[in-house]
């Protein structure tokens, strides 16, 4: 079973992010908090990990997972190009619950499934992922539940549906709002929102202008 440490408490919190660190650069998978829900990571620069998340959560390599990030300069690493909207996106609204899918640089050695070439990438704005980001450099992370079952709000239920496919649990508390990211596609010459989220679509409009949606 993965060991679970509470992040409250300052000593847990620092050797949880230690553990969770070294777990991650083992190839190994941990459940981070995040500003939506909990969430379930693996190094992306390891395929056999990012395959043992798809299997832990029952996703299929059709349903790759997006990419977290600790800084605004590892987003840029991974990404071709922001075209003419991504860095105005990324000023107004990371850390944040905003996941913006642009092409992905083509010189990277990775796999996380059927991309496309494109790369779903996102920085949330929580302590504790935070934290392990920049330890860990960017990670796959898919939301902590089995594909189908509800979000994860607290780690205990992240842990009820994954038990002993994770390594490291970082318990944070319950999260405090369990709206999703907003995805907005950047690889398209008009954006387009993919999922409705946690930014309404007003607020992107009000930065970048015409933002396109399925309504």
């Amino acid at each position: 079973m993965g060991k679970r440490y509470v992040c409250s408490d300052l000593e847990q919190r620092t050797e949880g992010l230690t553990e969770a660190a070294a777990a991650v650069r083992r190839g190994e998978l941990v459940v981070l908090p995040t500003d939506t829900v909990y969430g379930i990571g693996a190094d992306a620069f390891t395929p056999s990990a990012v395959t043992e998340l798809l299997d832990a959560t029952g996703r299929g390599r059709d349903m790759p997972p997006p990419v977290l990030v600790g800084t605004v300069r590892a987003a840029t690493a991974l990404i071709d190009d922001l075209g003419p909207y991504g860095q105005d996106l990324i000023d107004a609204f990371w850390p944040g619950p905003l996941t913006i899918v642009c092409k992905a640089n083509r010189a990277l050695s990775w796999d996380l499934g059927e991309t496309k070439g494109t790369v779903a990438v996102r920085m949330p704005l929580h302590p504790v992922a935070l934290d392990l980001l920049k330890e860990t450099g960017p990670m796959a992370v898919s939301s902590a539940n089995r594909s189908g079952a509800p979000a994860a709000t607290t780690a205990e239920e992240a842990e009820e549906q994954l038990g002993e496919s994770v390594a490291v649990y970082l318990d944070a508390g319950k999260t405090t709002d369990q709206t999703p990211s907003t995805i907005l596609d950047l690889t398209t010459a008009v954006p387009r929102m993919l999922r409705r989220g946690a930014i309404r679509v007003e607020k992107l409009r009000g930065i970048i202008g015409y933002v396109a949606t399925d309504d």
